[in-house]
């Protein structure tokens, strides 16, 4: 199809009415975001979904060409909408490989946003999403108390007994069950209000994001982060108050939600003078450096969230960016990196984590074939759907034991969660971390 065909195919709709099930309201994406797309293609072999699938519709190209249709009210928006927006990752693996700078990631949360609107749900999923989204995420207490109990099933042999009978299976809970990790002896929420002080001279005053359910799964990686914080003359404050960054609530289009979060990080972190304000996964990052997408082009929301944003930076990047003065010590590895898709392609930060690696003495980094290929993980995308999930974890795995790596390394919660699976599932014995907690391991 040449060029003047395309034009001709995507003209924009006429100012006229839009179908009641069409992209209507304050999440509807202007006409620019969509014209930019000129249907070339060169994004098909970066998709994940259309590699397995090989499904026009389950493309970046598709997907966007369903959104047009259903914004002018040519496509309702059925159960086949949904399906195929729902099989998106919204990896951005598309935006590193479109030549014209579509922003999909921007699309195809609004059209997740149209769906929360205007179509409705099975009522199980209609309740497991108020459940998550709504009544367990946006509440530090209720995930201190969720943490409690998962320790006492862990701990109590309750587990042990699941998975010895198959219980799980039974529920349809095996998969979700699998990625459960260890819930932390200690919760992070008992750091909040916190400060470190830096190391020697101080060269920065940091805030540190600690997430949401992290604070009781990821409790070792998030006191890991400040200690290589402090170590590298950065005073560390862990601001009580914060919430959630929202980043699952976009993905799955509860953007008022998400509004209600950013509002009050935004409070909390612009609160205070920061010279960063560092997160540790790549998911929260890339959610918390484009809080300004959520609101209006004009108004105060706006203004605050575009100052909030430039403040937010990924632990790698910062370090790499203000260079290292911690000792290291000889650390004998043979290390791979998996890149985190929201770190490569929503960030667009592919150099810093491994900067920070080749600064490690003993250690061999070893590049992983399609080491920027999602892992399948993709917020909570593995417990929605586990087979295409599965089957982008088999994959990945096939290329992690072909570098003989000792460890693998990433930079992002959840894709250490997806990749620890995978070691289990492929029984490849390969140890699983963060880039700061080698970084902190190898710290003298």
């Amino acid at each position: 199809m040449n060029s003047r065909q395309t034009e001709i195919e995507i003209q924009p709709p006429p100012p006229v009415a839009i179908s009641a099930t069409g992209f209507t309201g304050p999440e509807a994406p202007t006409w620019d975001y969509y014209s930019k797309c000129i249907h070339c293609g060169l994004c098909l072999n970066n998709c994940p979904t259309y590699r397995l699938l090989g499904v026009e519709m389950d493309s970046p190209r598709g997907r966007i060409r369903q959104m047009i249709l259903v914004d002018q009210g040519r496509l309702k928006l059925s159960d086949s909408f949904v399906k195929h927006i729902d099989q998106c990752l919204d990896c951005r693996a598309c935006e590193t490989a479109c030549p014209s700078g579509v922003q999909y990631g921007v699309l195809v949360e609004a059209a997740r946003g149209q769906i929360v609107q205007h179509y409705r749900r099975p009522l199980v999923a209609r309740l497991a999403r108020r459940l998550v989204f709504h009544e367990l995420l946006p509440h530090p207490k209720r995930i201190r108390a969720l943490g409690r109990l998962l320790r006492f099933y862990q701990h109590s042999g309750m587990q042990d007994l699941v998975r010895a009978t198959r219980l799980a299976s039974l529920v349809g809970m095996k998969d979700a069950e699998a990625l459960l990790p260890p819930v932390s002896d200690r919760f992070f929420f008992d750091q909040l209000g916190k400060a470190f002080p830096a190391i020697g001279q101080r060269r920065f005053r940091v805030a540190f994001f600690a997430g949401c359910l992290a604070q009781i799964m990821f409790n070792e990686l998030n006191e890991a982060t400040v200690r290589v914080l402090v170590k590298n003359g950065c005073e560390v404050v862990i601001p009580s108050g914060q919430l959630c960054c929202g980043a699952l609530a976009v993905h799955a289009g509860e953007r008022d939600l998400a509004r209600r979060l950013a509002r009050k990080n935004m409070e909390v972190f612009l609160g205070e003078s920061f010279d960063a304000i560092i997160t540790n996964a790549a998911g929260c990052g890339s959610t918390l450096k484009e809080y300004e997408t959520l609101f209006p082009a004009d108004g105060d929301p706006r203004e605050r969230s575009a100052a909030f944003s430039r403040k937010v930076k990924d632990v790698t990047e910062f370090l790499a960016a203000v260079g290292l003065t911690q000792s290291l010590r000889e650390t004998r590895l043979r290390v791979t990196y998996q890149d985190s898709c929201h770190l490569a392609h929503g960030q667009k930060i592919k150099d810093a984590p491994r900067e920070l690696l080749r600064m490690v003495p003993g250690v061999e980094l070893v590049e992983m074939f399609n080491a920027d290929h999602c892992c399948g993980s993709a917020g909570i995308y593995n417990v929605q759907q586990p087979e295409i999930s599965l089957a982008l974890l088999d994959e990945k795995m096939i290329y992690a034991q072909a570098t003989r790596a000792d460890v693998l390394l990433t930079a992002n919660p959840g894709c250490m969660l997806q990749l620890r699976a995978g070691v289990a599932r492929a029984r490849t014995g390969q140890q699983v971390m963060h880039v700061v907690e080698l970084l902190d391991q190898a710290s003298t």
